[in-house]
């Protein structure tokens, strides 16, 4: 399928990076990655949008994966044809099971079937992801920003945000849910919850539970501070989108007092005092006195809290946290003669990862940074010319994942950010 206004900003930033070629070549073949290679237009009117070299749909990939589309979507038929049915498909997976994070195309058994409990047919593998909850509400937010399409709020996408607020409520007490998750005999512990499936115990504090940071590795402690900010952020979507779309005042109010709630405990539970760095963001807590400090490349990170909208880029908590992140003291940054940036404990042998460096760049507010960021990104390719999940910084030819396109496309949204940047107006469709 043909998308117009795509093709279009393809030409008019082939324009305005004459020169620089290696970051022309490398943004043609990123942007449009996703609607290339990972897009299936359903017969049902919905839209599957697999991650990549898995064939399973992410509720949080399949959302940032089409990101960089949306406000596209206001002039192109097509791409609101996309999108509206990939919101509706989430709508749907998330009605067939709410814990889950990642889906088939059909309900055929296909993923982690020995996984306990067992999972239906549709269901890919089911990782409670606190993130994967909120992707879906922030991209049906941006595209009614984008398009004001009514026809999007169907009965089960409005059933689809009532469902959100369900889960989060009921995982603000995870010691009376009956969610649990085992891997027998997993590649890594990390692929698994201990104490049965129940995972390390917490404290009630009106943050939500996690099992799984976006990484699917499995949460340390089970408070992700990332992700219940970014459910704040969400929970402020939703209630905006039950007042001034569907005229539903205890909806708006319930995810208000929700969002509220997540609020006290991550400003209560989730701000420690380091000793290098000042007032800064734990990565997980547990409510009972202990914190894990670190960032993880997957969005939601720390280092993405302006991306999200939790808080601006020159919030001095913020500050304190990134100088945390971008620092020997976060475990997860490494530095060699490529690169240098954030990694996760899902790729060993520290590998930095390319959407932590767009993510970087996305954030950073100065010019210097984000062309270093764009230059070393560009670079580090091995010659192909697309994002990779993780590369090694002395060695970028030694990577993982030559088809992951939630990379391609935020390295995209990251040039536009940055073209934008450089002049008088962003380009449009």
């Amino acid at each position: 399928m043909s998308y117009p206004s795509v093709h279009r900003l393809m030409a008019q930033m082939q324009r305005q990076l004459q020169d620089r070629p290696q970051l022309a070549e490398t943004f043609a073949n990123c942007f449009p990655n996703t609607l290339d290679t990972t897009v299936q237009l359903l017969d049902d009117g919905t839209t599957f949008v697999f991650t990549g070299d898995i064939p399973a749909m992410w509720l949080r990939d399949s959302s940032a994966q089409v990101s960089p589309y949306v406000p596209l979507a206001a002039h192109d038929t097509e791409l609101r044809r996309l999108i509206s049915g990939l919101i509706r498909r989430q709508a749907m997976y998330l009605a067939i099971d709410p814990y889950a994070n990642a889906f088939n195309a059909q309900p055929d058994g296909r993923g982690h079937v020995d996984d306990r409990p067992g999972q239906g047919p549709w269901v890919w593998e089911r990782k409670f992801e606190l993130d994967s909850l909120c992707y879906p509400v922030w991209l049906l937010s941006r595209y009614w920003d984008a398009t004001h399409d009514r026809a999007v709020f169907t009965p089960e996408v409005v059933g689809m945000l009532r469902t959100v607020l369900d889960v989060m409520t009921a995982e603000q007490r995870h010691d009376t849910s009956a969610y649990r998750f085992e891997r027998p005999d997993p590649h890594l512990p990390s692929d698994t919850l201990p104490d049965g499936g129940r995972g390390m115990p917490v404290a009630y504090t009106g943050m939500v539970w996690s099992g799984f940071r976006p990484s699917d590795d499995a949460c340390t402690y089970g408070y992700l501070i990332p992700a219940n900010m970014f459910a704040v952020v969400v929970l402020g979507h939703l209630a905006n989108l039950a007042r001034s779309v569907l005229d539903d005042g205890a909806l708006a109010a319930r995810a208000e007092a929700l969002r509220a709630e997540i609020e006290h405990g991550i400003q209560t539970h989730g701000v420690v005092e380091h000793p290098t760095h000042g007032r800064m963001y734990a990565y997980e807590t547990d409510g009972l006195g202990r914190h894990l400090l670190m960032d993880d490349a997957n969005v939601p990170s720390l280092l993405s809290i302006p991306y999200l909208g939790y808080r601006p880029a020159d919030d001095p908590t913020y500050l304190n946290t990134r100088r945390f992140i971008l620092s020997a003291d976060n475990p997860f940054y490494f530095a060699g003669a490529s690169a240098a940036g954030v990694g996760s404990p899902h790729t060993p042998g520290g590998l930095i990862w390319p959407i932590a460096l767009a993510m970087q760049g996305l954030t950073a507010t100065d010019r210097r940074e984000q062309d270093a960021l764009l230059d070393a990104l560009v670079s580090t390719t091995a010659g192909t010319q697309y994002m990779h999940e993780g590369f090694h910084p002395d060695d970028p030819a030694h990577y993982t994942r030559p088809w992951f396109a939630w990379a391609n496309s935020l390295f995209a949204e990251f040039v536009l950010h940055w073209a934008g940047a450089s002049a008088e107006d962003r380009p449009s469709a």
